[in-house]
């Protein structure tokens, strides 16, 4: 077997690099795991028995479906829809669950929107606010229908 200036074998410094590599990849691979196992809420702060409370206040409508194409050719999908502040107090940020379903009632896609994000103001008792959320790729068995949408996230 050749042999290097230290006296290492070509073969064993192979193998060295390759099962170094094979560790970083499993590690690589071990934390992308993780992060898309991780539970929805996990990026949301926890409620509070009054916020827990005041999502039902919180009333979903009119949501419908665009579609357009990006200047790449890819479809770019718009869900619009209102929501409509029953409550008595001032909602500063909201946190929407939208689920996309399957022809099987199975969901497909979860996502979370904060339909407040860029509104300056916050949505005043008995304010309606329309809103818009972008999808840049939807599943291919999505049933093509809007989305039901939940409030999981309010602060005042």
């Amino acid at each position: 077997m050749p042999r290097n200036d230290h006296g290492i074998s070509s073969l064993i410094i192979i193998l060295i690099v390759s099962v170094v590599l094979a560790g970083l990849v499993a590690v690589f691979v071990l934390r992308q795991h993780h992060a898309v196992s991780r539970p929805v809420s996990a990026g949301r702060p926890t409620l509070s028995a009054e916020q827990k409370a005041y999502l039902a206040s919180l009333v979903f409508s009119d949501f419908h479906l665009s579609a357009a194409s990006n200047f790449l050719g890819d479809t770019v999908t718009y869900v619009d829809g209102s929501v409509t502040n029953t409550g008595a107090k001032v909602v500063r940020r909201l946190y929407v669950e939208l689920n996309f379903v399957d022809t099987l009632n199975q969901v497909v896609l979860r996502e979370t929107a904060h339909p407040l994000a860029d509104r300056a103001k916050p949505l005043q008792p008995g304010e309606t606010y329309a809103f818009r959320v972008t999808f840049d790729h939807m599943p291919a068995d999505w049933n093509q229908a809007p989305p039901t949408a939940r409030a999981v996230y309010v602060e005042f």
